[in-house]
């Protein structure tokens, strides 16, 4: 492996503290899946409604995401990311004191409303830092922290219900997302490269409008927009239909997330180098088969053929894959000036999408007595048809960054070029 493939100290220690943001950042947001079960029966909000409670989150990240989009650009990198996360953790810890389902709401709109932000940034701060040959490698490492979310924060998190209630899990992530704000403004250098390309700041706001009349930019957004619609469409639910339709005992969900975060972690590094080496699309491809495989495994037979876990690890393997090669094609898009509003607009997108798939799976389900869900089948079949359409989109958008690369390349030798007489 050539030196110039390796992360330099200063990007490795850019992407480690990134990838912990994320960690948290995810946390917060996957941890209330699983537990889903637990606060429900506490709270008193039926298990059919879960997905409003994931909804009210990504909603909020989307109207936060859109403001972003204005004025992230504004700032420093640094300085808004800690300012996000801060709010992050404000949000989490009032989750841990809902006492009925409107409550709970308001705590995870808030906790959506400065999570959108924390991604986007986030994101940005590895674009800026990272030059596109070692993106991948980058992404990798940072959308490892999914992985480690399932590996490490989820079990832990599930144990810490069963052991002190669920309330106790937000006010962990909570307190590890004030020690994350505090190594972020503490070891991560100043992030104002942006604040001085040519262009101004004027022009940067003036240009929010162009951005989105783009066409790359609207299909970057699509593709987005489908990546995350084909999870979440089942992902919410996936906890409650094992248990109660699977009869999968709930003492062994903690185990079955370590697994599959286990095989996440592994698959997202090498997802991230091998995009770097051969590009995105083939990863694509191989992707969305083993995700249209392991959805019809879980959700579409009476009894899955093999052990759930294979079946899970291979599922959020499918999935972590996806959002690998999403996000590193469509951080090539946007240009420097334009990067945060691009990544803000980018969250906006994913948030928007997820919120829609969790109230639409909420609203076709249905809860039969025990827990039990109804109505799963068109979910899985929409989600299995949208996995196919991923690929043929990363193809585009991966053609349109290398075309307009080859012809940047093409008019920098032009301009360097010893003039003729």
């Amino acid at each position: 492996m050539s030196a110039a493939s390796q992360l330099t100290p200063v990007e490795r220690r850019i992407t480690l503290l990134v990838a912990a943001v994320q960690f948290v950042n995810v946390l917060d947001f996957m941890m209330v899946l699983p537990l889903g079960p637990d606060f429900a029966v506490a709270l008193g909000i039926p298990t059919s409604h879960l997905g409003y409670i994931g909804g009210a989150y990504t909603l909020a990240a989307f109207v936060s995401g859109l403001a972003g989009a204005l004025v992230l650009d504004r700032f420093d990198r640094r300085q808004a990311l800690a300012v996000a996360i801060g709010g992050l953790v404000i949000a989490t810890a009032l989750g841990g004191f809902a006492v009925d389902l409107p409550t709970m709401l308001g705590a995870r709109m808030l906790a959506g409303f400065f999570g959108g932000p924390a991604t986007s940034l986030a994101l940005a701060i590895i674009a800026d830092s990272v030059p596109p040959e070692r993106r991948g490698r980058a992404m990798g490492m940072v959308s490892a922290s999914f992985a480690v979310t399932s590996v490490v924060g989820m079990p832990i998190g599930l144990e810490l219900a069963r052991l002190g209630g669920w309330r106790l899990p937000f006010f962990g992530v909570a307190g590890l997302g004030a020690v994350i704000a505090f190594l972020v403004v503490w070891a991560m250098p100043p992030q104002r490269a942006h604040l001085q390309q040519p262009g101004g700041e004027a022009h940067r706001v003036a240009s929010f409008g162009e951005l989105l009349a783009q066409p790359m930019t609207r299909l970057a957004m699509l593709l987005v927009s489908l990546a995350i619609v084909t999870g979440f469409m089942l992902f919410p639910n996936f906890s409650a239909w094992i248990q109660f339709n699977l009869g999968f005992p709930r003492a062994q969900i903690g185990v079955l997330y370590m697994l599959g975060g286990c095989i996440g972690f592994f698959v997202t590094r090498y997802v991230g180098i091998g995009i770097d080496k051969f590009g995105g699309a083939p990863i694509a491809i191989a992707s969305a088969v083993l995700n249209v495989v392991m959805i019809w495994a879980v959700f579409l037979t009476d009894k899955p053929p093999i052990s759930l876990y294979v079946i899970f690890p291979l599922f959020m393997a499918a999935n972590a894959a996806r959002m690998v090669v999403v996000s590193t094609i469509t951080s090539k898009v946007p240009g420097p000036t334009e990067r945060a509003r691009f990544m803000s607009l980018t969250s906006a997108t994913q948030h928007i999408s997820s919120a829609f798939a969790a109230f639409l799976a909420s609203a076709v389900l249905i809860e039969l007595p025990g827990g039990a869900l109804a109505g799963i089948m068109p979910l899985a079949v929409a989600a299995m048809v949208l996995a196919t359409v991923v690929p043929p989109l990363v193809w585009s958008v991966e053609r349109f960054v290398d075309s307009r690369s080859r012809s940047l390349r093409v008019q920098t030798m032009v301009e360097t070029s010893p003039a003729r007489s």
